[in-house]
């Protein structure tokens, strides 16, 4: 069985959790497959203590163990499991639709994962008065003056390449993020009709905040 490690807390507000790891979680529950979730502390990723370094160099979740194999980064995992499991095929078949989807893939990670996202995510995981409410601000205003008109111009179809693919994984990890955030999409019309359909996936309950960690701890549907 997968061994899926990332950060996962409860608090009054929702259950929290990696958007990174989030990703590979979600495409665990795509391709159902049976997994078991283990918990990372925080402390051992902040501080970078040598048990997650000798999984994960940079020091991060997600990383995966299946069997005696050891491999990190989401993106990377995502793309073993479904070279892995092939199916359902989350990667169109034709080499300019795999292209297309793996660069909107790299816009999630790298645009929204690693630059406006974590402004908004991190102060969640903080006591309400801890928080920097400007920094959280501008993350969002990020996401209103950058991101979302991209998005308004990629969505010409229910998801970003045609069919659900890797291409929308990072995105629901930003819907989820948002969802406990309660920021207003509504300007954006087509983005928050996506957000929506990410949401009413099946794999999206394993991440969903209102899903509690017991009811999350890594059973796929298979």
């Amino acid at each position: 069985m997968i061994v899926l490690y990332t950060m996962e807390r409860e608090y009054p507000y929702g259950t929290l959790r990696s958007t990174n790891g989030s990703k590979t979680k979600a495409v665990l529950e795509e391709k159902g497959l049976d997994y078991r979730l283990e918990c990372v502390r925080p402390g051992n990723i902040w501080k970078k203590v040598p048990e997650v370094l000798a999984k994960h160099p940079l020091g991060k979740v997600p990383w995966i163990d299946d069997g005696e194999t050891t491999i990190y980064d989401s993106t990377v995992i995502n793309e073993y499991l479904n070279e892995a499991f092939p199916e359902p095929a989350l990667l169109p078949s034709d080499p300019l639709g795999r292209a297309r989807a793996r660069a909107l893939e790299n816009y999630g990670d790298e645009g929204v994962l690693s630059r406006y996202l974590p402004l908004i995510w991190m102060p969640w995981w903080s006591p309400e008065e801890q928080r920097d409410q400007d920094n959280m601000e501008k993350g969002r205003q990020g996401l209103r003056a950058e991101i979302f008109p991209f998005l308004e111009t990629q969505l010409e179809e229910d998801y970003l390449a045609g069919d659900f693919s890797l291409a929308d994984i990072p995105f629901m990890a930003v819907a989820m993020v948002l969802q406990v955030d309660g920021m207003d999409v509504s300007g954006f019309a087509k983005t928050a009709a996506y957000f929506e359909r990410l949401r009413g996936r099946d794999s999206y309950r394993a991440i969903d905040p209102t899903t509690p960690l017991s009811e999350s701890t890594g059973r796929g549907t298979q």
